[in-house]
């Protein structure tokens, strides 16, 4: 009888827990700087758990939040950097448009942030885009430069350079222990490691792994429902592969928010879906989707019959999507209050993805303590009241 293996040992620079597209970038830029890292996943790649699944995310130079906008011409940047180093198309530029009322100040703050005077009216936008009807009143900012994101080949793509410049990624691997110091011990299934720096980035899982280490981040997972509808004639103008991608903003038809895009995944499907969910426990999401409801389903077809009336008004695939969001919206990057060494990528509310590539160079900044590219002050644990209530 073989005696029982024992547990892994390692030591390394670095450890970052979680490797969807956030902690993958943490990692890839880590590496880049030469630091020996571990990239921690819990489940067997690729899986659907998180919030990095999927082949299409949005991504748009148009922000209502200046402190987003900033970073959207390096985030371009670093995703052409990408491309070039794996030989990997990962984005499709089909064009944007932002759905809402003139003078509304997030429609303003859009148009801002991309330097444009020229709004359209409905007779415009239909005759520009004739798969789109907006009602009277109601107009659309054009953000030329936006498009898609192919995001599982976007995951996979950054998980090679990181594995190519000698990194360490070890999935299926749970963590169950963080035992913070000057060394931060991290224990998992398969083994223990060791690294003067620990960065987590675990998505709907960070809130248990934090609270172990003295923190309660207001943190909500929700579950979305990420809805595909079918075109009622196959091919018509403005909702095929060409369509842009649209959001809405301010609209009272489109509590939430609204966002679309072009039928790229199944031909002749549009991905329409609400910016909004239910609250879920990341550990009970498969077990509870048979017996869900669904009420943002009436919301997305009211606003389907009258926004986009060329397609069919119940959805024709249904899928989950996980976001953990924050009270207000902004990502939480910054370095544990108590221990330095330890830095969270958390809350990254339902539109984090476009911006990975900063995320990630943010993170590894601030692991390896060097001065932010960009201002964090819309980033702090401290902007929460309470944090620290349950500190060790």
């Amino acid at each position: 009888m073989a005696a029982p293996s024992q547990p892994h040992e390692s030591t390394y620079d670095v450890i970052v827990i979680g490797a969807g597209i956030q902690g993958s970038f943490t990692a890839y830029h880590l590496v880049q700087r030469r630091k020996d890292t571990l990239l921690l996943e819990q489940f067997l790649l690729p899986h659907s758990r998180g919030s990095s699944h999927g082949q299409s995310r949005i991504t748009r130079s148009a922000y209502p939040q200046e402190h987003y906008s900033r970073m959207m011409p390096d985030c371009f940047h670093l995703w052409q950097q990408l491309e070039a180093e794996t030989g990997t198309t990962l984005y499709r530029q089909t064009g944007l448009v932002v759905l809402g009322l003139p003078g509304e100040p997030q429609l303003e703050a859009c148009r801002r942030s991309l330097g444009v005077d020229e709004v359209l009216d409905p007779a415009a936008l239909a005759q520009r885009f004739p798969g789109f009807r907006l009602q009277a009143g109601q107009v659309a900012v054009l953000d030329s430069t936006a498009g898609v994101l192919f995001a599982d080949r976007a995951l996979r793509a950054v998980q090679e350079v990181f594995r190519r410049h000698g990194g360490t990624l070890r999935d299926g691997e749970k963590v169950l222990h963080i035992k913070p110091g000057a060394t931060v011990t991290v224990t998992t299934t398969a083994g223990v490691y060791k690294a003067p720096r620990l960065i987590i980035t675990a998505g709907a899982w960070t809130g248990a792994f934090v609270e172990q280490l003295g923190l309660r981040l207001p943190l909500q997972p929700l579950r979305i429902d990420v809805c595909y509808w079918r075109e009622k004639h196959p091919g018509s103008a403005g909702l095929g592969s060409v369509s842009p991608c649209f959001l809405t903003l301010g609209l009272s038809q489109a509590p939430h928010g609204i966002y679309g895009l072009p039928s790229i995944e199944y031909p002749g499907l549009m991905k329409v879906c609400r910016h909004h969910g239910s609250p879920t426990d990341p550990e009970k999401r498969d077990q509870a989707l048979l017996s869900a409801p669904h009420p943002d389903i009436t919301v997305l077809s009211s606003f389907i019959s009258s926004y986009l009336p060329g397609l069919e008004t119940q959805p024709a695939v249904m899928e989950t999507c996980l976001y953990t969001n924050t009270p207000d919206g902004d990502f939480i990057l910054d370095r544990h209050p108590k221990f330095s060494n330890i830095v969270i990528g958390a809350g990254f509310s339902g539109h984090g993805f476009k911006l990975a590539p900063v995320v990630g160079k943010l993170l590894c900044e601030l692991s390896l303590g060097e001065e932010p590219s960009y201002n964090m002050s819309h980033f702090t644990i401290t902007r929460f009241s309470g944090v620290l209530g349950a500190a060790q």
